[in-house]
């Protein structure tokens, strides 16, 4: 099944209620092309939809980097505040109109607090890596998992980054390991989809 057929079976068989739709992947695996796809075909459908990206609220870099963890645990650790988004995000999605969200400038490395504005009826997509984890896994109606082999998301790396080879060694690839290891997104996931 192609990512359009299952985004149309899942509104179908939710029409005329929110629900709240996680596209979940590893880096590089085609999260914001798929989720661009799944705007453009809900306002074709005049379907009222939100997106969120969970890139939008990650943590400063003092929280994140240089913390004497290890790379990777720094990444699946502390990228974002689990909790925190937990309750300010997650718990909120189906109780409220508006919510209020930490969000990363990443000119800046700080975070601004933002006001969002939730439907009522529609879509709420979410996008992001290790979606999956116990901490939110069940604040989602459905989740699509994008897999996609490692040496193709690296080849979608720019040349500059794919240098930085030790950085995806010891953050990065680590990092997918214990999330594919411990959390199994693919067995997991309501649908998978070959990216």
């Amino acid at each position: 099944m192609d990512g359009k057929s299952v985004l149309k079976s899942i509104i179908q068989k939710n029409n005329h209620k929110l629900i709240v739709i996680g596209i979940d992947g590893l880096s590089r695996s085609g999260k914001t092309t798929f989720v661009e796809t799944a705007g453009k075909m809900l306002r074709e459908n005049n379907i009222d939809y939100i997106c969120l990206h969970m890139d939008d609220f990650i943590e400063t870099r003092i929280k994140r980097y240089d913390t004497g963890l290890d790379e990777w645990r720094e990444y699946y650790y502390l990228q974002w505040n689990v909790e925190k988004l937990k309750v300010n995000l997650f718990e909120k999605l189906k109780e409220s109109s508006r919510m209020t969200l930490p969000y990363y400038d990443h000119e800046k490395d700080i975070q601004v607090w933002i006001d969002l504005k939730l439907p009522s009826c529609g879509v709420i997509l979410i996008e992001g890596v290790f979606l999956q984890r116990k901490e939110w896994r069940d604040y989602f109606d459905t989740i699509i998992y994008l897999e996609c082999e490692r040496q193709v998301r690296f080849s979608r790396e720019s040349i500059s980054t794919q240098k930085k080879t030790n950085k995806f060694m010891n953050r990065y690839w680590k990092a997918e390991e214990h999330y594919l290891r411990y959390m199994h997104p693919l067995r997991n996931a309501d649908f998978v989809i070959r990216s």
